[in-house]
């Protein structure tokens, strides 16, 4: 590749239609973004689907490394922490080695972003059903992150929470935001958000994260610092 171009593979759930445009909003610096559309359940994602999503992950990912790749963006929040704290950090490995490239995933870019801010409590809003979000506070407790509030729109199926708008997110997180919590975190990367968090945050008076715009912070983290040499392989420490 040209030396200056960044080339970044961004790992989304086939249905997902937020992603995309908002990193490449966020990261300008990512001249070349190549998408790989995972085929995923018409429902929710649930832990037993793991390994085989995680096996057609790599199978879409394969056919896009031929031309290269600076980074890889891993975007299926639910499938991170899911797998929990070790199991996100194995299947991470498992793409840069795929790849060949570093990897950022949402799931622990948020605790490297809440980490980095110095923020320990926070209310969250998510699209996801009540087994789930019990399933994300975990993760994010086992962090050292308090969720001091949780709300949810409760989306039964993918189609359903393409249907939620920027509108309705900025309504829930007004009505989900408490006085206790550091910050505001909206979790899964198909909620539409970025339009919507500088408005959240000038009326909350406090810092808005979601899980797009905490991939967004750690791949331009990594662009300030990286040397892009070939054939250089780590994991992004969400530290």
């Amino acid at each position: 590749m040209p030396s200056d171009t960044f080339r970044a593979i961004l790992v989304v759930p086939a249905n997902n239609t937020t992603m995309e445009p908002e990193i490449r909003a966020y990261c300008p610096a990512v001249t070349d973004l190549a998408v790989a559309r995972v085929p995923r359940p018409p429902r929710p994602l649930e832990v037993g689907d793991l390994p085989e999503y995680r096996g057609s992950t790599l199978a879409t990912v394969r056919p896009l490394i031929g031309d290269g790749a600076d980074l890889v963006i891993y975007g299926c929040t639910s499938a991170g922490f899911l797998a929990g704290p070790q199991g996100d950090s194995d299947f991470v490995d498992a793409l840069s080695e795929t790849v060949g490239a570093p990897t950022v995933s949402t799931s622990t870019a948020i605790l490297a972003a809440l980490r980095h801010a110095g923020i320990n409590r926070v209310d969250v809003v998510s699209p996801y059903l009540d087994w789930k979000n019990e399933m994300l506070r975990s993760f994010l407790t086992a962090a050292g992150i308090e969720v001091v509030r949780l709300e949810s729109f409760g989306a039964a199926n993918p189609a359903e929470l393409g249907r939620i708008t920027p509108e309705q997110v900025l309504g829930k997180c007004l009505e989900t935001a408490t006085r206790e919590a550091a910050a505001l975190f909206i979790a899964c990367s198909q909620l539409p958000t970025r339009d919507i968090i500088p408005v959240l945050e000038k009326r909350l008076a406090r810092p808005v994260w979601s899980s797009v715009k905490a991939a967004a912070w750690q791949v331009t983290e990594f662009v300030a610092v990286s040397d892009r040499k070939p054939g250089q392989v780590h994991r992004l420490a969400a530290n």
